[in-house]
């Protein structure tokens, strides 16, 4: 049923739901979701973790890239830090501090929200906070592992950086969205959010699941 007349007000209704496959980073279930007009269709949802990722810029203006190969396309990409929220309840800052750290051997003094992102939000919950961080300066490194052994940093300025997924070389989603920010407030001189703003869209529903025990 709509809760109005006119587009913009139906209420889209989860009729029933069934979990096809759970596994360590994510689920994938079947809604069965009521549409305008009445008609119920299947929708394909993959719940995942949220995650963070760092637009770390240098004192010399250098943005801090990772070449990190990605098994699903069988290639490396030039991208942000970044990795997942793993815990429940974990502060989206602290994963963020965390990753930098595990990824680059760098911790820094200052940090604000430079973009939220939903990846892609015609099939996943997924959802992913950018932050940026300056006042770089080195810190201990865990030893690497399984990918992350074969990670290596690039520092690029930030200008070749926008040049770079402007045309193409850096195509990692994360790094696009976080590059292009950065560029559009630096430009404009727009304020950015402090590091612990409410981030009402990061995703719940995977923890929820493994709380659960499913």
């Amino acid at each position: 049923m709509s809760s109005g007349n006119g587009p913009g007000t139906h209420d889209f209704e989860t009729v029933s739901s069934r979990t096809v496959y759970s596994g360590a980073i994510l689920a994938l279930r079947l809604d069965q979701v009521r549409m305008p007009g009445g008609r119920v269709v299947e929708r394909e949802v993959i719940e995942h973790h949220g995650a963070v990722a760092v637009a770390a810029v240098d004192d010399e203006g250098n943005l801090v890239l990772v070449n990190q190969y990605r098994h699903p396309i069988g290639r490396r990409l030039l991208e942000l830090p970044a990795g997942l929220l793993d815990k429940q309840g974990e502060d989206p800052l602290t994963a963020a501090q965390r990753e930098l750290a595990e990824e680059t051997g760098l911790a820094a003094r200052d940090w604000s929200v430079l973009v939220d992102v939903a990846l892609s939000p015609g099939f996943t919950d997924e959802a992913l906070r950018i932050y940026l961080a300056t006042g770089l300066s080195e810190t201990d490194r865990p030893d690497p592992e399984l990918e992350e052994a074969d990670l290596s940093i690039v520092r690029m300025p930030v200008d070749e950086a926008i040049r770079a997924a402007l045309a193409g070389e850096i195509v990692n989603a994360t790094a696009v969205a976080g590059v292009l920010a950065l560029s559009t407030a630096r430009s404009r001189d727009l304020p950015l959010r402090p590091a612990d703003a409410p981030w009402p869209g990061m995703p719940t529903a995977f923890f929820d699941r493994k709380a659960a025990g499913e």
